[in-house]
């Protein structure tokens, strides 16, 4: 089994936190989105993962220097082998994952690292694929499917009238990858686009009407890293699934003068708290100081100064300092509001 990582995309919607890191890179409870992407996966699959390849985007789109390097750490430390790819020009959800065509074979796992999950991953022999989904309310804004007797019937992207309420959420498996491969790559030989990309939908509407049976996957938890508020809200959540698991996420050398923190919450290393209560469902990076603050339902990312602040609902990037009386605040790395 293999798992295929397409995280290209610049987070244009969550600015200013991807100013200076790509979404996928942004750490949700003490660790980056698509490495509890990954994991998660990696342990409700019940496969050997042989492979896992992520897909990027070039530098000049803000992907650090050591993005390679990181990923191919989260791989090694899963048991399996890392790859990364670049895609130099954004031209839709399937040109990305062809971008990956050395490791596109076998079953595999595709996962778009945009949203965090909780879902049942029991895979039918008889069918060719899945495709997980969720009921949302404004389906125009997703790929959606309707379905027939258990199975998938039609793939519709960003329908205008509507046809389903089943959004595709971005996690799909195939049995065969070297299907997938090959319809990517008649789609490009033929340049077949839609609003000037090639989407992955157009693929398994090809693959359909060549027979292959695709099936609806569950979905338990579908938490989104689109904007600010879903992102503070999906670290919420993340902190709850970690407290019914019996994980501690404080770290042992976090220094409290007067201070409480309410479960659950992550706290990083070095970090310091003083005169201040923090969560519940709060995260905060390694190497912050808070002082003389209140802080519930936040994400606080690393080496953050905050002082004198009555905080919900709040998203600090790296390095930022902060102090003040607002609530619900969204700043990004390095800002200073003093």
């Amino acid at each position: 089994m293999k798992i295929i990582v397409p995280m290209a995309g610049i987070g244009s919607r969550l600015r200013p936190h991807t100013l200076t890191i790509p979404k996928p890179l942004t750490v949700i409870a003490g660790k980056p989105i698509v490495q509890r992407l990954v994991e998660d996966i990696t342990s409700v699959v019940n496969q050997k993962i042989e492979e896992i390849a992520f897909i990027i985007g070039p530098a000049a789109k803000g992907f650090p220097a050591n993005t390679k390097k990181e990923l191919l750490k989260i791989a090694k430390e899963l048991g399996a082998k890392g790859s990364v790819y670049v895609q130099e020009e954004a031209l839709g959800t399937a040109h990305a994952i062809y971008c990956a065509k050395e490791s596109l074979s076998g079953p595999c796992v595709i996962a778009f690292a945009d949203t965090l999950f909780k879902a049942d991953f029991t895979l039918d022999a008889n069918a060719d694929g899945a495709i997980w989904v969720k009921k949302v309310a404004d389906p125009s804004a997703f790929g959606v499917v309707k379905l027939k007797d258990g199975f998938i019937t039609d793939f519709v992207e960003k329908p205008k009238d509507f046809v389903s309420d089943l959004a595709i959420i971005g996690i799909y498996y195939f049995k065969d990858g070297d299907k997938v491969k090959e319809e990517i790559q008649y789609l490009i030989d033929n340049d077949l686009r839609e609003n000037n990309e090639y989407q992955l939908t157009n693929v398994l509407e090809s693959l359909k009407q060549q027979g292959a049976k695709f099936i609806p996957g569950t979905v338990d938890a579908w938490m989104d890293c689109g904007k600010k508020d879903p992102t503070v809200d999906t670290n919420k959540q993340v902190l709850g699934f970690e407290k019914e698991a019996g994980n501690n996420l404080v770290s042992k050398d976090v220094v409290l003068e007067n201070s409480e923190i309410i479960q659950p919450c992550f706290v990083g290393e070095n970090v310091v708290l003083k005169n201040t209560k923090i969560g519940p469902y709060v995260s905060i990076g390694a190497n912050s100081m808070v002082e003389n603050s209140t802080i519930v339902n936040s994400l606080i990312q690393s080496n953050v100064e905050i002082k004198n602040a009555d905080l919900d609902n709040a998203m600090i990037g790296n390095h930022a300092k902060y102090n003040g009386k607002y609530t619900s605040v969204s700043i990004g790395d390095y800002t200073e509001l003093i």
